[in-house]
């Protein structure tokens, strides 16, 4: 068991003269400073793993010296990449500087994880094609707007209703990745099909009104502005899960699809296809965006489309065009 933190000033609302723990004050700070969920079990791994390092010494007692051993560990035993050790980083100094408010030095001396230079995979279109052929609903839906619209898996999972706009063709993705709305393109080959899929989701909200069955997802303040907003259609996942939970209330919600259905489903689609390339449903978000710049569209555009805040990031894609990543036509076309 972690030891509580003596100088906090947050308190648990039940019991306001004890002080929260150290897991769930982290925990408070991230929620009130609107972390995803996502992030706050990705911070809350890192903390306890390196606690658990440092012998389960309180963090307070320990300092700059601790935790460069810990991320120096990671790269070199752990042979972690560089994104996970500078995820870990990033949690840590959360703990410090927000949670304990004391304030970290520049961490120098880590020894850092290798950064491989990685291009990223694409699918050309008659291979999307041949994988459309081997799936069904509600996966060949979600693979067409992941690939139609730039979706990440998450953002096409947790998509609801009232976000797709078909008469206007587009999709508005909600609290991405950096909590980030953008627009994005709804295909014109897609109407038919989600405008089908949708009345049939429709069929089985009615018989989730009539048994009580509430979407998830919604917060306090949102209910008590729209307060039937969990049973209205236009708040219902575009892809509800199968199965329904029951939450600490006792009401019965309904989730979203799970992400790795889909996941599962597209590798197999990728397999029964007899395709040879290590595609993933973010090979799908890569094939955008590169047949997108193929097709001449601009750059920037399409780091609108991606929601990439640095342009660095969407450059990639200029490596991977089929005419070559200077433009240059191979000496052996000669021969």
């Amino acid at each position: 068991m972690l030891p509580r933190i003596p100088d906090l000033h947050l308190r648990d609302n039940d019991q306001p003269d004890r002080p929260l723990r150290l897991m769930s004050a982290v925990r408070a700070l991230l929620r009130e400073r609107h972390y995803s969920r996502r992030t706050e079990e990705t911070y809350v791994h890192w903390i306890v793993r390196f606690i658990r390092f440092n012998d389960r010494r309180h963090p307070k007692d320990m300092g700059i010296e601790e935790v460069r051993r810990f991320l120096s560990d990671l790269a070199v035993e752990g042979q972690v990449s560089a994104s996970t050790q500078n995820l870990a980083r990033c949690a840590i100094g959360f703990l410090y500087e927000q949670v304990l408010q004391i304030a970290l030095p520049d961490i120098q001396g880590i020894v850092a994880a290798k950064r491989p230079r990685r291009l990223p995979v694409v699918l050309t279109p008659s291979e999307i094609r041949s994988i459309l052929r081997h799936l069904e609903e509600p996966a060949s839906v979600c693979v067409s707007l992941m690939y139609g619209s730039g979706l990440r898996v998450h953002e096409c999972m947790s998509l609801r209703v009232k976000d797709v706009d078909v008469e206007r063709r587009e999709i508005v993705i909600r609290g991405g990745k950096g909590d980030k709305d953008r627009r994005v393109p709804l295909a014109d080959a897609a109407i038919v099909t989600i405008k089908r899929y949708l009345r049939r989701a429709t069929d089985a909200h009615r018989q989730d009104q009539r048994l009580g069955i509430h979407t998830t997802g919604m917060t306090a303040a949102l209910l008590r502005k729209y307060p039937h907003a969990d049973t209205d259609w236009p708040w219902q996942y575009v892809f509800p899960a199968a199965r329904t939970l029951r939450d600490a209330d006792g009401v019965r919600r309904r989730h979203h699809l799970h992400e790795t259905v889909i996941q599962r489903a597209f590798r197999e689609a990728v397999s029964a296809a007899g395709i040879a390339k290590r595609a993933t449903c973010h090979s799908l978000r890569h094939s955008f965006a590169t047949h997108l710049l193929e097709s001449g569209a601009d750059i920037r555009t399409v780091q609108e489309l991606l929601g990439h805040t640095d342009l660095r990031t969407t450059m990639i894609y200029t490596h991977v065009l089929n005419r070559g990543a200077l433009g240059v036509r191979s000496p052996a076309d000669s021969l």
